[in-house]
């Protein structure tokens, strides 16, 4: 399997992760983005994964190819000085054209299955967001979230009655999620930054907001 590159360098790669492919092989078993590891370095050790993404999720994913850089990335995730963009194709439209959502969230498992909710008790979760245009029945929302909480974006969008198409878990209407990690950028030395096409899932979608019809 080959998934295209956005970015490369000699610390990183970033690929441009197909909606569907998980990250990592999952009890499930299935292809994984780590099947492909082999092909992007010939290094003894690594590579590695610097963050993740769902795997309905479309877009960048930044590979460390050295530990040192593995590292270095971690550390600047988890101070949150990663700049990352989201494009999100939601039911309806916003009250206003932006904003700032802080609402912290907790995983709530029940049986073999969970899910992310809204809860005060939760972990800190923060998302600033914008409309970028808007069709009948639907928007296109950029979104810069400054945590990365599992499903953070897909719960703040429901949280604001605008939940993602494709998302019936958090209350969108069913098909194929209309997500994209759409850039990214890593203040780093040498910096690393990539930006993501629409995936043909979600183009009809983005297209038609973007020019109002």
């Amino acid at each position: 399997m080959v998934i295209p590159e956005l970015y490369r360098d000699p610390n990183f790669v970033v690929l441009d992760k197909p909606a569907g492919l998980k990250v990592h092989p999952g009890p499930g078993g299935g292809p994984s983005v780590e099947d492909c590891f082999a092909l992007l370095s010939r290094r003894s050790t690594g590579p590695w994964l610097a963050h993740r993404l769902d795997a309905d999720t479309a877009g960048c994913l930044v590979i460390a190819l050295r530990k040192a850089a593995l590292i270095a990335a971690q550390g600047a995730f988890a101070a949150g000085r990663v700049q990352k963009t989201y494009w999100a194709v939601v039911a309806g439209r916003p009250a206003t054209a932006r904003g700032t959502i802080a609402l912290p969230l907790r995983k709530v498992s029940t049986g073999q299955s969970w899910h992310i909710e809204p809860h005060a008790c939760g972990e800190p979760a923060r998302t600033d967001w914008h409309i970028l245009g808007s069709a009948p029945g639907i928007s296109l929302l950029e979104l810069h979230p400054h945590t990365g909480r599992t499903h953070q974006i897909r719960v703040h969008c429901a949280a604001l009655g605008c939940p993602i198409l494709g998302d019936p878990r958090y209350g969108g209407p069913p098909g194929a999620l209309h997500l994209l990690a759409r850039a990214i950028a890593l203040p780093l030395v040498p910096p690393v930054h990539a930006l993501a096409a629409v995936p043909a899932h979600m183009q009809q979608a983005v297209a038609a907001c973007l020019t109002g019809d």
